[in-house]
């Protein structure tokens, strides 16, 4: 008969994996015998507003236009910036063709959208970063998803890093397309998606996640979200670390913050959304890095008899020093690269739900000028 710590290292492990591991199967076993359905171009191409809120961006708006204007969609365009409280950023996407709002405060991302939309000249709107760049046809993906019946949004792919990073984004790009087979996903991402005028509600003053508010809203309220891989953004990665791990908590704890705003939407009653919420979002969040700790602490604890233990913890112990290497500038192989990801979302994961039990819910944060 198995001893209670094996029983115990046995539910702590599934426990610790079903956000990356159980999860992520599941879904894709339900989905496996779905397909992608063809989307066809539109007929007409209709008039699409690009929404661009920008903040401190005086040194890359004028290339987002351009990026834009060149995508080479073929309805009526409208490239409309929204400076957060920034007069140089208008200043210079005034001058690079873009119709710009000029917010006289900064009120933040979500309020800048809200604003945004309100203003657009066009009831399809594409949201994206000014730091983005779009692939060529990007927008007329996502228009040719969007004006699907009973879709009221859809998220683009993204692509950024390297490494571990760019595993991680593919793995989740992965996840959206079984999500998006099953009826619905909630992985938009703000830097690239495409939403309709009459399917959005104002996002809330209190949200700083207006992603993942959008999708769960729009969810909420009947209408699906659709997912399109072959609208491509690339952006950046954010580099230092200390500017990597400020925005994964921020977004991490804004994120508990939406699912505790949209709670109804846990009950298993909900189907298909209440399911991906729990495995795509909040198990992931808080049960699964919890779980994880436990077992380090039971693998350490089992570290002088048990063989499985000691390979367990010289993982991390990889995983750790690679982490410290890359952030030394090292040059890391692949696999210890996806080990260190993999253990440093773990530890974004309490540094998120320390800031969401603290309130440090933050709508303006500090960045960098670009």
């Amino acid at each position: 008969m198995a001893s209670k710590t094996s029983v115990l290292a046995v539910a702590l492990g599934v426990s610790a994996a079903v956000g990356h591991v159980v999860y992520p199967l599941a879904v894709a076993a339900a989905a496996r015998r779905r397909t992608d359905e063809p989307v066809p171009a539109p007929a007409q191409w209709p008039a699409v507003t690009v929404l661009v809120p920008a903040y401190l961006e005086t040194g890359v708006i004028a290339a987002k236009i351009d990026n834009v204007r060149k995508n080479g969609y073929q309805g009526e365009l409208e490239v409309l910036v929204v400076a957060d409280g920034d007069p140089q950023t208008a200043d210079v996407a005034r001058a690079a063709g873009a119709r710009v709002l000029l917010l006289e405060e900064r009120h933040g991302k979500s309020q800048a959208l809200n604003k945004g939309v309100a203003a657009a000249s066009h009831d399809l709107i594409v949201i994206s970063d000014a730091n983005s760049e779009l692939e060529y046809d990007a927008l007329a993906y996502l228009v040719s998803r969007l004006v699907v019946d009973g879709t009221g949004a859809v998220a683009g792919e993204k692509l950024e890093g390297t490494g571990g990073e760019l595993a991680y984004w593919r793995f989740e790009s992965w996840i959206k397309r079984n999500e998006a087979r099953l009826g619905t996903t909630l992985g938009l991402d703000g830097g690239l998606c495409a939403v309709r005028r009459e399917a959005w509600e104002p996002i809330p003053a209190d949200i700083s996640n207006d992603d993942f508010w959008i999708a769960l809203d729009q969810m909420e309220r009947g209408w699906a979200v659709g997912y399109e891989p072959r609208a491509l953004m690339t952006e950046p990665s954010i580099g230092a670390f200390n500017l990597s791990w400020e925005r994964k908590t921020r977004v991490l704890g804004g994120g508990l913050h939406v699912m505790w705003r949209k709670r109804r939407l846990l009950d298993p009653r909900r189907g298909l959304v209440s399911a991906e919420l729990w495995g795509h979002k909040l198990w992931r969040s808080t049960v699964g890095p919890v779980s994880h700790l436990a077992l380090l602490g039971v693998a350490a604890a089992s570290a002088r008899r048990s063989r499985t233990a000691r390979v367990f913890l010289a993982g991390h112990a990889v995983g750790a020093a690679a982490l410290v290497a890359q952030e030394k500038g090292v040059r890391v192989p692949l696999p210890g690269r996806v080990v260190a990801q993999v253990l440093y979302l773990q530890i974004v994961a309490f540094g998120g739900m320390r800031r969401y039990l603290r309130g440090d819910r933050v709508l303006r944060w500090e960045k960098p000028a670009r």
